[in-house]
């Protein structure tokens, strides 16, 4: 069967006028274009496509990478805004349609959204949603505390960020443990920081405790060592300095130096930190 939104392989069938018919070896056959047939190809080899619908609402293939398919979540421009609904640019021919009734805020053209795409069964098209925390369920977690999790930056809120956990459930990392500039639709690694009696994860940006030692002394090793040695930092620096030079909390940097120390890797003097 081939799959709309999916990269498909695909066998070739036959050359005609307009394109390479390709197929899944069982009924099904989709057209690949003229523009992205191969300069060389055999009747019976296998390409790997990308299959959505055309203009005419046609299965089409293409070998250009799209940003976001079918059950993925991006970060995309707005192209056009018109009586039906937004278009998104995702990087095919055909943009991305995006209905009124699914986007979370008005778009505008030129504006960029993260969007969850989806098959509609009632069109049977690929659309695209700005209401990404329809496509989250917490009800059942498959991650666990102190598990190393992928995150997509979602929408702020008053306390923190709200980033999307595994492309799975939805989490939150607290205004107060953000230590480095992150903008919505960025992808980064955290940490399940805590699971809640109600199933909402609070999410680290960095390891949890003694598991941040070891990478945060690591990172502090690196700075010192591309800034020849001495970093003007030590544990009377001000919290927002800490941050500005380093992206880490005073907390985590006191701790890291504390064990870089014992470990007689630094010296601590008056003006700052030195690699020994």
């Amino acid at each position: 069967m081939i799959h709309l939104g999916e990269y498909n392989t695909l066998e070739i069938l036959r050359d005609t006028e307009p394109g390479l018919f390709l197929g899944d070896g069982d009924e099904g056959e989709v057209l690949l274009p003229n523009r992205y047939v191969p300069e060389e190809f055999e009747i019976g080899e296998k390409l790997d496509v990308f299959v959505y619908l055309d203009n005419e609402e046609r299965p089409v293939a293409t070998t250009d990478q799209p940003y976001i398919k079918k059950g993925d979540f991006a970060l995309l421009r707005c192209n056009q805004v018109t009586k039906f609904g937004a278009f998104l640019d995702w990087g095919l021919v055909k943009e991305l349609f995006c209905p009124f009734k699914e986007q979370a805020f008005k778009m505008k053209a030129g504006g960029w959204y993260l969007v969850y795409c989806y098959l509609d069964e009632e069109t049977e098209r690929l659309v695209a949603s700005s209401k990404t925390n329809r496509f989250l369920d917490n009800r059942e977690l498959t991650v666990s505390q102190f598990e190393e999790v992928e995150l997509i930056v979602s929408h702020p809120s008053e306390i923190g960020m709200n980033v999307i956990v595994n492309k799975k459930h939805l989490g939150l990392v607290f205004k107060d443990e953000i230590y480095k500039d992150i903008s919505v639709g960025d992808r980064l690694k955290g940490i399940v920081k805590k699971i809640r009696h109600d199933n909402k994860l609070d999410i680290s940006l960095s390891q949890i405790g003694y598991r941040n030692i070891e990478p945060t002394a690591k990172f502090i090793l690196n700075a010192l060592k591309d800034n020849s040695g001495f970093l003007p930092l030590h544990d009377k620096s001000s919290p927002d300095v800490i941050k500005d030079q380093l992206q880490m909390s005073k907390k985590s940097f006191k701790k890291a130096i504390g064990s870089l120390y014992k470990e007689r890797q630094i010296e601590i003097k008056d003006d700052g930190i030195y690699l020994k």
